[in-house]
């Protein structure tokens, strides 16, 4: 199974909030997910985003991989980071 971390397009029309989600790459895209992982809004002054970054890194180590946009805000966000201290660490 090809799981993604993708966003899922919430809020009204005009007034996009998204959620960043796991999902297997075929299901459509506000359709099932397996797990929640955090929420981005675009709207707000700055840019609003909220991501558990311990599940994150795990669903990287189990081979799920972001699109271009979610890999954006991982690395805005220092999710990647947790990686390299954890490396160094060992």
């Amino acid at each position: 199974m090809a799981v993604k971390i993708r966003l899922r397009r919430m809020g009204s029309k005009k007034n996009p909030f998204y959620r960043i989600i796991v999902a297997d790459s075929r299901s459509p895209r506000n359709g099932r997910f397996i797990e929640e992982l955090g929420y981005y809004d675009p709207l707000t002054e700055p840019k609003t985003v909220k991501i558990d970054n311990e599940k994150a890194l795990q669903w990287l180590k189990n081979g799920a991989k972001p699109t271009d946009t979610v890999d954006r805000l991982f690395r805005e966000n220092g999710v990647y980071e947790s990686t390299a201290e954890e490396n160094s660490e060992e």
